[in-house]
């Protein structure tokens, strides 16, 4: 999305520069709407293939059940550094990404477990200790009481698959499932062992099974 921006700026700076409802005003009018519509057309793109693949290689998808308007909200301190994360966040599409995954995955007879986002990136994965000062820096996380360190972003990611899966196993009562949920013969392929996109801890001790009842 980024290639894109320079050439946005510069067709609008054209258009402010010409008389308003004037031909030529009109003209920069319609390549700036043609050039949202291609980015729009990326991003829903984008969103369709990544859901697709999630939705096909995994039985379970837990994500974390994050607020978009309370995180792209202005800043009054670091503006341009917050504007720029805002502008990242909303070209992720994270709400778009969540509506496909969830009917997608009950299409495919899997689940998605969405997970609060308290602690996420606080807690340690290793001994489950929670502490703000475990998260060193936007992306590195070491708990200095057991001493584990990994990127922040993949403890988070075992973090939310841990929460989901818990979460899984106690939200459904005896004699009540879920027409999606299919009870499985063996151990979910991967899905105990990795989040997804994110490169496997080694020595991690595997899930147990779990089964819906």
């Amino acid at each position: 999305m980024k290639k894109f921006l320079p050439k946005l700026a510069k067709l609008q700076r054209g258009m402010e520069r010409k008389e308003k409802f004037s031909k030529n005003w009109r003209k920069a009018q319609g390549k700036i709407a043609k050039l949202h519509s291609k980015i729009a057309n990326i991003r829903k793109d984008f969103v369709h293939k990544v859901s697709n693949d999630i939705s096909k290689n995994h039985v379970v998808v837990c994500i974390e059940d994050l607020q978009v308007k309370n995180l792209s909200k202005s800043a009054t301190k670091k503006v341009a550094q917050k504007s720029g994360l805002n502008r990242c966040i909303l070209d992720a599409s994270p709400f778009k990404l969540r509506r496909q995954l969830e009917y997608k995955t009950q299409w495919q007879g899997g689940l998605l477990v969405p997970v609060p986002p308290q602690n996420t990136s606080r807690k340690c994965p290793e001994c489950g200790q929670v502490a703000a000062e475990n998260r060193k820096s936007q992306a590195k996380f070491a708990y200095v009481e057991c001493g584990f360190s990994a990127n922040a972003d993949f403890v988070a990611a075992v973090n939310i698959r841990e929460a989901g899966l818990a979460s899984l196993a106690c939200s459904q009562p005896s004699g009540d499932v879920s027409p999606s949920c299919q009870e499985p013969t063996e151990r979910y392929p991967r899905l105990a062992g990795e989040p997804v996109g994110i490169p496997s801890l080694q020595g991690w001790e595997d899930v147990k099974e779990l089964r819906c009842r």
